[in-house]
């Protein structure tokens, strides 16, 4: 099984940020992502990694800001290590498939969530209210439906504990009703984008999530990942039955397994076992292959 890399750090490149999964570096006139192989489950981050993981995450994102570019800018400039600075390459065999250079943007404190099927918490709250982050839906409904419309129900960017569900009257307070407005219409057309491709390749994109920043010129920008095992809920449409919970390519399978355990969902996070390691692996593996097309080791070959 590959080594797991679960931290990176340059010596002498100021690290801004350390995230759940990435870090990110400040190269003065732009950012350094550094995906590693972190795994998070319940906002708590659990001492063993997956495998291969921060290369999935980081080259499925290079691989989707590309295929969308056309729908909105993204802020990927390069994942290929020798685009990286001189002082950098001395780092190429731990930055190999986990780096991207990024353009530097002010980020929107709003998750742009997008929903495209009836699970999880927004399962949950229509058995309650009838409704999904407020929004009514019709009566009869099951688990796991795949919804009339796709829903833009946005939440709070929380740096630590739980993001929080808002309503679009709410984003049009924080960024204004012009930007409000172009934040719904570009997640959506995004999502229905990528759901339409992605079941050609035998994948459901039940939801997901987006982040957005301006440029100087105040363009709007795509941001942070895209389409992601961490950030969507995949399953394979072959085994998808309405009415029941569907097995999915991302870390739900992580999340099964936790719930199993007596454990309060508070730090310090459980180990992993190794065969729930291997099969996540896998998952997120396959993920990227039936998306893009390549294995992952084609893929690291273009960087």
């Amino acid at each position: 099984m590959p080594d797991v890399v679960l931290q990176v750090d340059l010596p002498d490149v100021p690290k801004i940020r350390s995230g759940k999964v990435r870090e990110v570096f400040d190269l003065g006139d732009r950012y350094l992502f550094v995906a590693t192989d972190r795994i998070s489950a319940f906002d708590c981050v659990l001492p063993n990694g997956i495998p291969n993981k921060g290369q999935v995450l980081n080259l499925i994102s290079a691989w989707w800001f590309r295929r969308l570019e056309h729908i909105v800018p993204h802020h990927c400039l390069s994942v290929r290590v020798a685009d990286l600075p001189v002082r950098l390459q001395e780092y190429r065999g731990v930055l190999r498939g986990r780096a991207m250079l990024v353009r530097k943007a002010r980020v929107l404190p709003i998750e742009c969530i997008v929903r495209g099927y009836l699970i999880g918490s927004g399962w949950k709250d229509y058995q309650a209210t009838g409704s999904v982050c407020g929004i009514r839906l019709r009566p009869g409904y099951r688990l796991a439906d795949q919804l009339d419309e796709p829903l833009f129900t946005p939440s709070t960017k929380a740096e630590t504990g739980h993001d929080v569900n808002i309503s679009f009257d709410e984003v049009v307070r924080i960024v204004g009703g012009e930007l409000a407005e172009r934040l719904r219409s570009t997640s959506l057309a995004l999502y229905r984008a990528a759901a339409s491709y992605a079941l050609e390749r035998g994948i459901i994109i039940a939801d997901t999530k987006f982040e957005f920043g301006l440029m100087d010129d105040n363009q709007l920008c795509w941001v942070d990942e895209a389409l992601t095992p961490d950030s969507s809920r995949f399953w394979p449409a072959s085994e998808y039955r309405p009415g029941s919970n569907p097995p999915s390519f991302d870390k739900q399978y992580v999340r099964d397994y936790l719930e199993q355990l007596s454990w309060n969902k508070q730090p310090p996070a459980p180990p992993l076992p190794p065969d729930v390691v291997r099969r996540t692996q896998e998952k997120y593996l396959e993920a990227f292959e039936r998306l893009t097309g390549m294995s992952l080791d084609q893929a690291l070959a273009e960087t």
